[in-house]
Parts: C-alpha cells; structure tokens; sequence
C-alpha cells in the first residue's frame, strides 16, 4: 500500500525544521515546538489539518509581530520543492488576512517551492478586485511557480480547498488570465489552465465549449490543453465537444458478449468485458468508456463515468476486457446491493448490465 501523504511529517522532518529555525532565531523553543506538534490527536489528523496544525504551533513559538515572523519564516532552506512545505503559506493564510501588504508577496515567495495555492484564496475573497489584478501580474511574470499560482489560486472548485462561488457563479474575471497563459511555454502552468477550464465547465458548460471551439487548432500544446480542460464535458456527452474531437455518433457500431461478473466482495475486483463490431471498413475513430451505477447510502444509484481508450481503429472489431477495484478508498464510499453497468461509445450507451456487491 502506497505511503500516506500526510506521513511525510515524520518526527525526522519536524526535528530539522526545528533544527533551522533554532539556527534563525536562536531563542527559537526547539522542545515546546516538537511537543506542540506531536500532541494529542496528531494521528487523527489529516494531510492539510497537520499543515495547519504545524503553523498554528509555529505561531504560539515565534515571538510576533506576525511581519516579524514571516521575515523569519522566509529564511528557512527548502533542499527541494514539495508540498511538505506549503505549512508555510498556511501561516499566511491563518494569520495575514488583515495585513496584505506584508502577506502577498511572503505568498509570492513561498509559492516557489510550496504552492500557495490553498492560502491565496481567502485573499481573493476578502480583496477580489486587489487580487485579480495582482493575479493578471503573476500571470505575465518570468516565474513559472508564479503564473502557475495565477490560475491555480483562482480555480472556482480547487480540490482540498474552499471554493470560490462568485467564480463558479461568474467565471469571466478569470478568463483574462487563462487567455494570456494559454500558449505558456510551461507544461506545469498549461496544465493548471485546463483544471481551471474544467472547474469553469461543471458549472459554465457553455463558456467552456465555445473557448474551446475558439481556440482549438491553434498549437498542439493547445490542443493538449483544451482536451484535459474538456475531460468533464466529454464524460457528459456534450455534443460539441464530441464533434469538436471527431467522435461521430457511433451508429454503425454493435457491443456483443457483454458479460459482467454477476456478484462481486467488498474489497474485490470486479471482471468485465465486451466485443465492439462493425459491418463498416473500420470501428473508426471511438472513445470507449463504462459507466458505474453505484448503490449509495439513501439506496439510490448514482452514476460514475471511466475512460478505457481513445484511439482512431482501423479493424473492425476490438475486445476489451477489464476489471474494477471495490477496495475501500478515501474518495469514494462503498455500499452493498444492486449495481449497474453500462458501456458507452463516443457518448452513447449501447450496452447495460447489473451486479451485486455484497459484504465482505
């Protein structure tokens, strides 16, 4: 099983940091410090609750004022960029919202090795005129950290994060800053666009599709950008898009031997598969998905889309055997009982089926 991210704050981690900051300001408590830290319920929490945490007992040690702390804070050495250290921008957020001045160019600092973009958003909500204009800097600065915070910090649903409803209600002062780091020469910073872009899309579908439309053919690197940013509409069918993509009705295309495991455990994998045919010369071009109904809590069924492939098929049939894993996962919550499957082709379903999943 893959290490917690949050386990990257080991008793090691935190001794060194103290160990810095001892050598910053020599009166530094080193012992009350650790002790903060490593007190009750430090197990219980979770990855962005120890990164507060952590600065909340940075804030009861350091000796104030807060402008004073952060000239402190700025001088600690970070060996490697890394979220391990974005407890720092953390700081800025509990404790710099009334001191703007001081705390958005310690966020600007911090950002180069610890993203900002969970703190900044506090910011834009309480000065959103000051801030969007302070985003359109960053968007045009050399720094790649810098421009990436531009359209991270302002994504309307940043995950872990608070949203932002004014965005998701009215997207446009954002679209100024996505236009101008469209073509970024950074992959790090296009790739924020189009997660901004897909945020934009689950509440603003329309908006989305016609950026889309408007700057798709330009560059590859576009392309690339707007199929990423897209990813939420596709799963959604939205008929532009396919079309925008080259994903025709698939009218000439069969599902044959559809066969699902009838019964699978909690904590099990499920085995799938299914024969795309067609009487025509090729399968053609196809973006091939299955849907998930999933049992929840209130016993009603709620529907998850999964990519399998996209690709241009010059045979005339494809078999597509697959599985999907029960196991207990932090995002999604199992529940026994009837589930249904479905395939779908460029965004029609042509096949369903059900299963049971029962308790382990």
């Amino acid at each position: 099983m893959a290490e917690l991210l949050k386990n990257v704050y080991t008793r090691e981690f935190i001794a060194a940091l103290a160990q810095q900051l001892t050598a910053i300001f020599p009166d530094f408590d080193n012992q009350k410090f650790q002790q903060l830290i490593f007190g009750n319920n430090w197990q219980q929490k979770e990855l962005k609750a120890r990164m507060n945490h952590i600065a909340q007992s940075l804030h009861q040690v350091l000796p104030g004022p807060y402008h004073h702390n952060l000239t402190l804070l700025k001088q600690i050495k970070v060996d490697k960029n890394g979220f391990e250290y974005m407890f720092l921008p953390a700081y800025v957020e509990l404790y710099g919202l009334q001191d703007y001045v001081a705390s958005i160019p310690a966020l600007a600092h911090f950002t180069e090795f610890a993203s900002s973009e969970f703190a900044v958003r506090p910011f834009i909500i309480k000065y959103p005129r000051q801030m969007m204009a302070q985003m359109a800097l960053w968007a045009r600065m050399d720094n790649e950290h810098l421009r990436r915070l531009a359209s991270e910090g302002c994504r309307p649903r940043l995950p872990w994060a608070m949203a932002l409803p004014d965005f998701k209600r009215d997207p446009s002062p954002l679209l100024p800053i996505l236009e101008v780091l469209k073509d970024d020469p950074s992959e790090y910073v296009r790739r924020s666009v189009a997660n901004n872009l897909n945020d934009i899309a689950k509440d603003n579908p329309q908006l989305v599709t016609g950026l889309a439309k408007k700057w798709f053919g330009h560059t590859e690197n576009t392309d690339k950008l707007i199929k990423h940013a897209c990813r939420t509409l596709l799963k959604k069918a939205e008929p532009e898009i396919l079309t925008l993509f080259g994903f025709s009705p698939p009218k000439a295309i069969e599902v044959s031997s559809f066969q699902v495991q009838k019964q699978v455990a909690m904590g099990e994998r499920l085995s799938f598969s299914f024969t795309l045919a067609t009487k025509a010369q090729a399968l053609g071009k196809l973006r091939i998905e299955y849907a998930i109904d999933y049992m929840k809590s209130n016993g009603k069924q709620a529907r998850k889309i999964f990519k399998i492939a996209e690709a241009d098929y010059s045979t005339r049939q494809k078999d597509i055997n697959r599985e999907q894993s029960f196991k207990a996962v932090s995002t999604r919550k199992h529940y026994p009982g009837a589930h249904g499957m479905a395939v779908i082709i460029n965004g029609q379903e042509l096949a369903a089926d059900t299963f049971t999943l029962t308790a382990a």
